[in-house]
């Protein structure tokens, strides 16, 4: 069977309560082996901890989202730095800005999102940014954090090196470039597969048809941006092929290329236990 790794999902929200075994083996049955849990608080941070032992195939990441920003008090980030060196832990993350809402201020979330990715540099982990409509700020602080810690590639092991991932890639090819150019991957979600209509073209199908596949993950952002023809209602891990699917119309590669390419990818960036029973 073709495998595929899910490299972002929220399975600790509540829209999951009742039934996450089934979501879990319905991921399993489409040939998803891996699933990563990013935090976007302290206590989703804990939580996506707790779902690491619980499933073998989920590995947690730990951060403060740019929209929680006010609440990371030096106590949080103390206890997010720590959960960082717990079993399954594989990133510090979900962290960023987003300016589209500012549910926290600007200068609260730059300062937030910059002592995160220092954390990310002592635990010596990859980082998963969100960046919302803040491209220039976004850029600018992972910049200076790089330029300031040149020796910092998430797993040193990593080939070719990492740093992390901008999921739900907000940019166009030449932010592309340059993302890629710092260490980074880009990954895509259900919006790549939304069909284009004329006044509104898919512009995330038209950069993942110009970047090199050796630089994509894929993602659902369970339990958001549901992948066409489900769009609408839950997304969930099990529709990562229809994701690879699109991206395999977009790049002209076989779907089996895409899995095994962004597989090996993902596994590069978070470790080489990523998917295997522990």
């Amino acid at each position: 069977m073709t495998s595929f790794i899910d490299s972002h999902a929220h399975i600790f929200f509540r829209e999951y309560e009742a039934d996450l075994h089934d979501v879990m083996a319905r991921a399993a049955g489409a040939g998803v082996r891996a699933v990563v849990c990013p935090g976007t608080d302290l206590e989703t941070s804990r939580e996506s901890v707790r779902l690491a032992g619980r499933f073998p195939s989920v590995r947690a990441a730990v951060g403060v989202h740019p929209h929680e920003a006010s609440g990371a008090s030096a106590e949080v980030l103390s206890e997010i730095e720590s959960l960082g060196g717990a079993e399954g832990v594989v990133a510090i993350g979900e962290i960023g800005l987003d300016y589209h809402y500012d549910y926290s201020p600007r200068d609260v979330q730059q300062e937030v999102f910059s002592l995160q990715l220092a954390i990310a540099v002592r635990r010596k982990l990859p980082v998963i940014i969100h960046s919302r409509e803040a491209w220039e700020d976004t850029i600018r602080i992972v910049r200076e954090t790089v330029a300031s810690n040149p020796d910092w590639l998430g797993r040193p092991d990593a080939d070719p090196p990492a740093r992390g991932v901008f999921h739900c890639f907000p940019g166009d090819g030449k932010m592309a470039e340059e993302v890629i150019a710092l260490g980074f991957y880009i990954s895509f979600p259900g919006p790549l597969t939304f069909p284009e209509k004329p006044n509104r073209p898919n512009l995330m199908a038209r950069v993942a048809g110009e970047v090199s596949l050796d630089h994509i993950l894929l993602e659902t952002d369970s339990p958001y941006l549901t992948p066409h023809p489900h769009r609408g209602g839950r997304n969930e891990p099990a529709y990562i092929p229809l994701i690879a699917s699109k991206l395999s119309e977009v790049t002209g590669k076989s779907v089996a290329e895409i899995a095994e390419t962004t597989f090996r990818n993902t596994v590069n960036l978070f470790g080489p236990d990523l998917g295997l029973p522990r």
